[in-house]
Formats: structure tokens, sequence, C-alpha cells
């Protein structure tokens, strides 16, 4: 588990293909490793991967077909610069909110423009995510947690403030860049327990029917 906030960026440095996987390996620049060991989980860019080799001055993981397909991990190249979080422990101050590492899907950033010493950031997140995003709630992009500022369909946007920008990735985000997308882990909760026994059938969750027949709906 981890909490959102972003400990160092690090970097793609080296990338092999293995079939329908591929290997990774993470320089973690100012990001102190002493303690990783083998097996230990560290997030980039919000997934969580697991350390294999740590040869000192970042580590080697890697990553599946799966996490390919439904990241942005696959896009990465060499030399391209990731958010690093280490797993958090018992000691750590919970200063974001308590994120998973598994990514629910990609949005697309659709408009960036200053605001103040700020930026504000609209992502256009997958249609199947939009009943998870709410108003002041909770999202991970890209590992970072931050707080939705408004929501109109499945578009949110942020306000990123500056220490923000200065220590993620989001410094130097553009239009149409892909980032990767964590819902607000409750909500995920939430949703099972409100189907209750209707959680064992197959299905696409809660729908508008189903918060009709269950009087949550107006009719």
């Amino acid at each position: 588990m981890f909490t959102g906030i972003i400990q160092a960026i690090g970097q793609i440095v080296h990338r092999t293909s293995t079939g329908k996987d591929a290997r990774l390996y993470v320089q973690t620049n100012t990001l102190d490793i002493k303690t990783v060991q083998l097996g230990d989980s560290i997030a980039v860019n919000g997934v969580c991967l697991t350390a294999v080799t740590l040869p000192g001055d970042g580590f080697w993981a890697d990553v599946s077909g799966e996490t390919l397909a439904h990241t942005t991990l696959g896009e990465l190249s060499q030399s391209s610069p990731v958010n690093l979080e280490k797993a958090l422990t018992p000691q750590t101050h919970l200063g974001g909110h308590i994120v998973s590492g598994h990514v629910d899907g990609v949005g697309t950033i659709a408009q960036c423009y200053d605001d103040g010493r700020s930026i504000r950031l609209h992502i256009q997140a997958p249609n199947e995510l939009a009943k998870y995003i709410a108003q002041k709630g909770s999202i991970c992009v890209d590992g970072i947690s931050l707080t939705v500022n408004t929501v109109q369909g499945a578009e949110f946007t942020l306000n990123i403030v500056p220490h923000t920008l200065n220590m993620t990735t989001l410094g130097k985000v553009k239009v149409g860049q892909r980032v990767n997308l964590e819902v607000d882990i409750i909500a995920r909760y939430l949703e099972r327990l409100l189907l209750g026994e209707e959680a064992a059938k197959v299905g696409d969750g809660i729908s508008e029917d189903f918060l009709r027949q269950h009087g949550f709906y107006g009719r």
C-alpha cells in the first residue's frame, strides 16, 4: 500500500522486452533505497512494482503484459521521468490517501493552463470510472494523491500547487499526455457493499436500474 505522496522523481534507464512482458531498470535518484530489500514494492507512476534486483542506484522490476496493456508503463521510453514512492510502513505519515498501486484506467490530459502560481488540469477519464470520481474526493494520478475540484461527466479538474509541480512529473505535463488513474479504494468497496448479494452475479456493478430498484434513484 502507498499514500500517493511522491518521494522522488526517478528515471527509466533500461528497458528490455521479454516477449509479452518487459523488464525495467529504474534509477531512483534521491530516493533512499538503503532499506529496500528484494521483493519489496515500489510505486512507479502509481503502478506497484516488485524490486527483483538492487544494483545500488536503482532497481530492476518485471512488468507483466497485463500491466503494460492497462497502464502507461508500456509507453515509457528510456530516460522517461517517473514518480516514485516506497510502500508505506506502520511509521509512515499518511499525508495523502490509501493507494493500492493497482491502476484502474488511463486518462488523458484534456486541458492545462496557469491558475495563479498553480496550474489547472482537466483530465478525461474512461467512462467506466466516472461513477467513482467525486468533487472534493481523492484520486491518484500517476501515483500522486490529489483532490478533485470539479467533475463533469467523465472529465474532472485538478489544481496543482507549486510544491507538487516541483516534486513530481506534473511540472512537465502536456495536453494529450496519458496518465495512470486509481480511484479512491473506499468508493470501490462502497459499490460492492451496496450491491449486497448482487455482487456475486456477473455484471457491470451499480447501474441506474439498480439504483431505481433499491430506492436510491428518482422514479
